[in-house]
Parts: C-alpha cells; structure tokens; sequence
C-alpha cells in the first residue's frame, strides 16, 4: 500500500532500557499510550501521566555547556539533508510510498559524528570539523536540519501535475519561490502557537519518545552503547547488501507467489495474489523479502501489536470489499483497471483531461458535454468512501466521534489553552519589535505547572513569536506574487480563505496529534471545500489544497521538531536555523529531482501500472482528484450524482464508533475497545494502490517484534528492537538511494538486470499475468 496515509495513526510505542507491560485498556478516556513500565529489577512504576512519562522516559538533565553550533554539525546537517531532501523525491515516484526513516536519520548522524570525533585530529584548521566529543545537542540539531529537508514538499506534486497533464512548465525561478513559501507558511502559524500547542506537559508528542529514548542510550556511554552500536553496524551492512538482491538482481523477492507461479495465465488469480508490481493485484498470500516495501510508510517493529489489529482486521476486510466490489460490477468496475487512481471513459480508455479544459484550464460544459463525465476504477471508490467514512487520515467523522466517546479527558486537555486568562497571557508576552528581541522568557520558574523540560530552556535565548511573523509575512506575500505569476488560476481571496481553513486544522488536530499522537490529513476534505468554492478550476484546486493542507502538514512537522529540541536541550534559536535551512534546502532538492525523474521516466509515470521501480500514483491520484473534485464536483460528487455516498461518507462516518462503544459499555468483556473503528473503516480501502505483495510480510514482522520479542525476551526487545529497526531502515535506504542513480535511471537511462526467472523484466515480477 503506498498511501503515507495508511500510517498516520497509530499508537506511537515508547522504548526505553525497560521493559514495559501494556495495559489491557484501549481508547478508555485515559491515554493512548502504554502507562506501565517495569524497571531492570521488576519493580513496577506506574506513570500516570503525560508529565510522568515525559520526565521518566526522557532525561530531564541538561549540560548548558554543550555547544550545538559547531562547523561539524552544520557539515553533518547539510549532508544528511542533502542525502534526505533527494531520497524524500525518490520515494515520492516510488509504487509504494516510502518515508525517509526519522530515526535512521538520527543514528546515521550518530555515527558520523563519532566518527569525525576519533579519527579527524584536532589541530590547525582539522579542529573545526572536531572540536571535541560528539554531543546530544548536535545530534539533535542534525536531526532536525535534516528531518525538515527529507519531506518530499507538496509544491512539487502540483509542478509534477502540471508537467505530467497539462503540459506546463513553470518559470524555474517560480517554482522554487513557489516551494520555498508554501513550506514556510506553515512554520510561520504553527511557530505562533507554540505556547499552546509545544510548551505544556500534556503536548506530549509521543511519536519523538523512541528517537529521544535512543538519544539518552546512545550518550550514556559505556558497554552498552557499544553494544548496540555494533548491532547497528551488523544489521545495517546485512541489509545493506541484501537490499541488492530484490532491489535490482532478483526482484521476485519482491513478491514471491506460489499461486502465481502455479497460475501465470490466471487474470483474477493476478488481481487477487499479485502485488509485485505496482496497481497489480492484492499480493494475497505472497511474501515479500524487500524490506523497503515491508517497512514503507511505518515500520512494523515500532508499532506495538494491539494498534495492528485493527489495521489486519481492515486488511481482511479489504480484500473482501474489493473482489466484491470488482465481480459485482459495482460502477462498471469490470470496464476498468481493478487498481488505478487515474481518471476513464465508460469504455475503460484514459480520460483525456486536456480535451474538456479551455485556455484558462477551465471546464468548459459544451466540451465535457462532448466527451462525458469521467468514471473513477471501482476501488478507487471504495478507498475515497471508507476514508471518509474514518477519516483517519482523510477527514473529520469517524475519529471525531471516537475520541469524543474514548478520549473526552484528551479532547478537554487539548482545549484548556482556550480559556481567557491563557489568551491574554500569550498576547502580552507578544513582542513585535522581532529585531530587538532578546528571547528570554519571563516566567516564574518555580511554578509546579511548567513542564521540566521547558523550564530547562528557560535559561535559553527564544526564537519569539515576531521571527515566526516575520516568516509569514515573507511567505504570505511571496505566496500571492507566485500564484498570480505561474497562472494558478485561484484568485487573492481563495488563497486567503485556504489559510484561514489551515490556521484552524492546525489548533484542532495540531493540539489532538500532540497528545494522543494522533495525526490527521485532511488533504480529501480541503480539496472538497476548495471544489465548491472554485466550481470548474481544477489548478486553482490543486493551488487551493497546496495552501490549505500542506500549510497543517508544516505545522505540525515544525512543532514535532520543536519538540524533540526542547526534549533534547537544544536551544530554541539553532532549532530554528535548523528548521529553516533544512526546509529551503530540500525545496531546491526536491525540486530539482522531480524534473530529473519525469525527463527520465515521464512514460512510465504516465502508465496506469508504472513498475516495481518507479510510478506515478501519486500525481496521478492528485490530478485526478483535481479534476474530479476542483473541475466536476457537481457533475460526480453531488446528490443524486454516481459518486453521491463518498461525501456522504463523511456524515455517515459519525455513527460508525457508536456501535462499538455501546457494545462495550454493556458487555465489556467483549472487548470492544480494543478495535479502533477509524482505523478499521480506513484500511477497508488499503490496497487501492502501489505493491501490496509485503502486506503479509508486513504483519509477520510486527508479530515476531511486538509480541514474540516483546514478551518472550523483553530485556532484549528494549535493547535492541529499536535499533535494529533504525539500522533496516537506514541501510536499506543508502542502497536505494545508489541504485536510484546508479541504474535505475533516477539521473538518466536505466539500466534493469538482465531478464531471468527471477527478474521478469517483459511483465509482472511474481509471473503473474500481466493485465491491460
């Protein structure tokens, strides 16, 4: 599955040098999180909340002496970004979307800086590249430089839309300016609002605890850091040269299917049991031996096996809903691709989108009248209704209905800041002489309500709120320049109402993913508001999206990383110089190897199927929602329309967890509680798109690591699954990332393995029959 979607929530697991027993409640009011831990001499320690965890997973302490603004970290920093920003676009034309691991980033910079601590000598001009022992604040600082560059930026999907589709391109000068204002605009509103939604306790950002908990490891020092560290160096040269294999020399590792093999002709047996190829089939019983494909958007040894059940319970039903969908002919399915994210005529040809636009890229109704509405493949249908109808990442519904039901305490925690006494604080510690700010903060540090952590920042210069106005305010202007120049087609106002739409996702679910770790993408539902505010303008659509949800997305990576400074020491102003040289920097990456990659595989990325190697799922689903939602919304969408039930969806989705907590509040030993309805309604549509020959592989590992490991070797498990995690993610991605350039053409012609049994170049990798 290839949407990042599919992984944006989860229960974020917590590892620590102890071994932690989990709580039999779910989603009780309490907290997603696992609240009991038992130390090395079995002495139980409950946390029983957001302050415990923080201060007892995380290290308080804090050497002031250590200096983050040293040559090698910003050496460091830029390479890691470099090498970030490039793989981040590689991953975006990828079949399945893959993200550039967090934690491998952190390790990999780890090791190079303890490298250039030992062997760089410490004289003459050699003593700037190492001024002395490798620190936690330079690491930290490395980790966020690069964190901000390897996030393949939204700008460039619609420049890739445009390229792809409409046959336009962009001053390159535009362009640039274009990603470097839509990344910062939403650093710029979520920077404000760091006294809401970063400074307190209960903000606990409990997807950053593994990469600090590695933090505290890695610099205790001593045996067991080396210890682990070998692991690391074990495992990631293992993988490393493993990855060769399924990645260029042998790709039906990719998706080895006995039904396959068995049945290469079969055309329902390759929609049911391939998925070696991208939009192939559902990868039913095929195992898959790539971890990059295995890991993708989440990686199964860090997500603990209670949030995986939903998701395989959505997985079975899945398959289920698809095959139905598909043999029933539900919307004409049989006339289309069974997976596809691409737009067609009633008799299953491409949609030709230029031939219904005007001048102005326009929907013109005597030439939509001439060529007809377009029809959606069937289960690309179905994976727009149960987004919607769970919202996990999509939309608002059924994760709304949730929390209020499971996490009332969590919702009434994320709303305190709103009372009047927070608001008039935060509006007389506002300076607006931003060039004269000293950044100390004047706060009572004896007051048993500020979190520790903060409270140690205290003594640290703020970047304050005026450096955050000031970044909006450049981003806002260059923003309204931009669209007027490249043609965008959305008008002054329309850019203004997608800002006030992102300021008020960010309060919501920027407060909701702070705590429960929650993270929402709205994407499906801007584009829906966008559609009916500009009836018929599919780039002003695209344009009205890039502000509206890419805006929250920068939001709250910003704050995500502010908070793994403030957990880290790392004074506030190198985070933010961090933040903003690692997100212009990958702007001009990115957008220097999106041009790379459709020069070179422009045929590829057009195809409904693309390859193992490379495909254009996601501009292709971008364009089409576009076009569906910005240029036909009333045509398909609205009442009474052939698609009427996937904006209904979003109504619908609000009753979907009542069954289910009715159900527990009367027969609690059912268990009801431990399915989480959003997740389960969104993963009935997981396999709409990408490779899905790893879904099995996928789950095997999350049982053997979270309960096998976990609770036959929990000393183990807290040592070294972490790590291990890390060092598969890092290594595979270093090999991905030269095989990109070295033969799979991401700079030029590729260059495939010579055809074999175990490299079917002329079709399907697992020999399942390839479909037209």
């Amino acid at each position: 599955m290839s949407l990042t979607a599919a992984g944006d929530i989860r229960e974020h697991p917590v590892p620590s040098e102890k071994v932690f027993s989990t709580s039999d409640k779910s989603f009780d009011g309490k907290s997603d999180l696992e609240t009991a831990i038992v130390d090395a001499d079995s002495e139980e320690c409950v946390l029983s909340d957001e302050r415990d965890i923080a201060t007892r997973i995380i290290s308080v302490d804090d050497d002031p002496s250590l200096n983050p603004w040293t040559f090698r970290a910003f050496f460091i920093g830029l390479g890691l970004s470099t090498f970030g920003g490039v793989l981040a676009e590689i991953y975006y034309f990828k079949p399945q979307t893959v993200l550039v691991s967090l934690m491998f980033l952190a390790v990999m910079s780890y090791i190079l800086g303890i490298f250039m601590e030992t062997f760089i000598p410490r004289r003459g001009f050699l003593r700037y590249l190492n001024p002395g022992p490798f620190n936690k604040k330079e690491n930290a600082f490395i980790v966020i430089m690069a964190s901000a560059s390897a996030t393949s930026a939204l700008g460039t999907e619609v420049l890739a839309v445009q390229r792809l589709y409409y046959n336009i391109t962009p001053n390159a000068g535009a362009s640039v300016f274009l990603l470097f204002s839509s990344q910062l605009l939403g650093y710029g509103i979520g920077g404000m609002m760091r006294g809401i939604l970063l400074y307190p306790s209960k903000m606990l950002y409990p997807g950053v605890l593994p990469l600090l908990s590695m933090f505290d490891a890695l610099y205790e020092g001593g045996m067991a850091a080396r210890r682990k560290l070998r692991v690391f160096y074990m495992v990631f040269a293992a993988i490393f040269f493993w990855e060769l294999f399924p990645e260029w020399m042998f790709p039906l590792l990719t998706g080895f299917s006995i039904v396959c093999l068995a049945a290469p002709n079969n055309a329902a047996v390759s929609r049911v049991f391939g998925g070696s190829n991208g939009n192939e089939g559902l990868g039913l019983l095929s195992i898959c031996f790539d971890w990059q494909y295995i890991s993708g958007g989440m990686n199964p040894m860090t997500i603990p096996l209670k949030a995986q059940f939903s998701n395989f319970l959505g997985y079975l039903l899945c398959m289920v809903v698809f095959v139905a969908v598909y043999y029933n002919n539900i919307w004409k399915a049989q006339n289309f691709p069974f997976l596809s994210q691409l737009l067609f005529y009633e008799n299953g040809t491409q949609y030709n989108q230029t031939l219904i636009l005007n001048s102005n890229y326009e929907v013109d109704p005597t030439l939509l009248a001439e060529q007809g509405i377009p029809y959606y493949s069937s289960t690309w249908i179905v994976y727009l209704l149960t987004s919607n109808l769970a919202s996990s990442p999509n939309g608002l519904a059924a994760t709304f209905t949730h929390l209020l039901l499971w996490n009332r305490d969590d919702l009434r925690s994320a709303w305190s800041w709103m009372t009047p006494s927070s608001i008039k604080q935060m509006w007389a510690n506002f300076d607006w002489k931003f060039w004269k700010a000293d950044g100390m903060r004047k706060q009572e540090v004896d007051d048993e309500n500020i979190d520790p952590h903060y409270k140690q920042m205290l003594k640290y210069p703020d970047a304050p709120n005026s450096w955050y106005l000031v970044v909006f305010i450049v981003a806002f202007v260059i923003s309204l320049v931009v669209i007027y120049k490249i043609n965008s087609t959305l008008p002054w106002w329309g850019f203004i109402i997608s800002l006030l739409l992102a300021t008020v996702s960010i309060l919501f679910f920027g407060a909701l993913a702070a705590i429960t770790g929650l993270t929402f993408i709205i994407q499906p539902f801007v584009q829906m508001i966008g559609g009916y505010l500009h009836t018929g303008k599919p780039v002003a659509n695209m344009y009205f999206v890039l502000y509206g949800y890419n805006t929250v997305s920068q939001a709250q990576l910003l704050l995500r990383d502010l908070k793994i400074a403030q957990y880290a020491k790392l004074p506030p102003r190198a985070a933010f110089t961090a933040q903003i040289i690692g997100t212009l920097l990958g702007a001009v990456l990115n957008f220097i190897m999106m041009n790379s990659i459709i020069d070179n595989q422009r045929e590829i990325l057009l195809s409904v199927q693309g390859t193992n190697i490379w495909s254009g799922q996601q501009p292709q689903q971008y364009n089409s929602q576009a076009i569906a939602w910005g240029g036909l919304s009333h045509e398909l969408f609205s009442a009474g329309q052939r698609y009427q039930w996937v904006p209904w969806a979003y109504l619908v989705g609000l009753f979907v967890p009542v069954p289910f907590w009715v159900l527990h509040k009367f027969w609690p030993r059912l268990r009801a509680d431990y399915l989480y309805t959003p997740i389960i309604a969104y993963y009935i549509g997981w396999l709409c798109v990408g490779i899905n020959s790893s879904i099995l592989s996928y789950f095997a590992v999350a049982f053997l690591s979270q309960w096998w490991l976990r609770t036959r070797y929990p000393t183990w498990f807290a040592k070294y699954n972490y790590i291990i995690g890390a060092a598969l993610d890092g290594g595979t991605q270093v090999m991905v990332f030269i095989l990109s350039f070295a033969v799979q053409g991401a700079g030029g012609t590729s260059h495939l393995f010579p055809a074999w049994w175990g490299a079917n170049q002329g079709g399907n990798y697992d020999h399942c029959a390839m479909l037209n």
